[in-house]
């Protein structure tokens, strides 16, 4: 997720002044012709020459017919990579999650989804669970490691057996966390909530969803599969648009019957694509090519983050960065002042 552009000016014109201030930026580099290098947001990746390639060469079909050999073959081999059953390609995460939310509700009319104050589906999807899908939702405070105490979510939770509630459906997970960092939540606190899901609360048909847009961040800083990492939930979101570097596309995982419930979801919400094949080669491309290398992206955040914090600026945990995304605030000496931003 990008930054808010005036947060991004005035990080930007901060973080120039105290660089040039400790004398580790160069003047020389203002005006050159040098490539600046663009850390707003993994969102502004850009394609490989070789998925550009692997896009040209794509064999395709009407997806929204389900004949689409390219999509199929992504579809099989994330369900496959993930542990689930089936997946559907969808155009963007945001999609993704409403379609999870719309099929775990869709027998449910008066559903309610417990959620994350700082969630990116409570703050940034344009809160499309209630204004589209229909439900309502619990928020609850999560920590500084993206989870939710065991006691919020119980005192969340509601049955049906009272007028006065919504029929708690659905907890969603952040995987890793944006707002909190990148923050890569472990597999036994999955566990965790799906055993609460799944166990004490079946009779309920409670279900869990992980938006995971960066859910592969989280398997590589860990050393897990994602498999393991999602076998607490009961359907995972992954963005390919991130760190993976696709122009776009994103990828629902879950049982046959979920995700046959997704796809009524997508077409309701206009994202079923005919040949869109040329854009599952990409994806495919990125999963078989690009996991590994996200573990260069930690390695660079992790250096960012100690330099910013050797310079004098304030980074969350104590400057423990997980993956690939780095928040900080200015130094308390800072002599910039409002007024002076542009």
């Amino acid at each position: 997720m990008a930054l808010p552009p005036k947060l991004r000016k005035m990080i930007n014109h901060a973080l120039f002044r105290q660089l040039q201030q400790s004398r580790t930026y160069s003047a020389r580099t203002i005006g050159s012709s040098k490539r600046i290098v663009d850390l707003r947001s993994d969102t502004v990746t850009q394609p490989t020459a070789a998925m550009l390639r692997a896009a040209t060469q794509a064999t395709t079909g009407d997806d929204v017919m389900g004949e689409d050999p390219t999509v199929n073959a992504l579809e099989a081999y994330t369900a496959d990579l993930f542990g689930k059953e089936r997946a559907l390609f969808v155009p963007t995460g945001t999609m993704g999650n409403l379609c999870a939310i719309m099929a775990h509700c869709h027998y449910n009319k008066s559903a309610e989804i417990i959620l994350g104050t700082k969630s990116h589906i409570n703050l940034y999807e344009g809160g499309g669970y209630a204004n589209i899908a229909g439900v309502s939702c619990k928020q609850i405070e999560e920590d500084e490691n993206g989870m939710f105490s065991m006691e919020d979510v119980r005192d969340a939770f509601h049955m049906d057996d009272d007028d006065h509630y919504a029929k708690s459906t659905l907890i969603c997970l952040e995987n890793t966390h944006n707002m909190l960092g990148g923050v890569a939540v472990p597999p036994s606190y999955i566990d965790t909530i799906g055993k609460l899901a799944h166990d004490e609360w079946k009779e309920h048909g409670m279900r869990v969803h992980i938006d995971g847009a960066r859910i592969l961040n989280a398997a590589v800083s860990q050393n897990v599969s994602p498999a393991l990492l999602c076998a607490g939930a009961d359907s995972v979101s992954i963005c390919l648009s991130k760190g993976l570097g696709t122009p776009m596309g994103s990828i629902l995982v879950g049982e046959t019957e979920f995700i046959r419930l997704a796809r009524r979801a997508r077409k309701r919400l206009g994202g079923g694509m005919r040949q869109a094949g040329v854009m599952a080669s990409m994806g495919m491309h990125a999963l078989l090519n690009h996991v590994d290398r996200l573990a260069e992206d930690h390695a660079r955040a992790q250096m960012l983050a100690k330099e910013l914090q050797n310079a004098g600026f304030w980074l969350p945990r104590d400057g423990k960065v997980d993956t690939n995304v780095v928040f900080f605030a200015l130094p308390a000496n800072c002599k910039l002042r409002k007024e002076e931003l542009p």
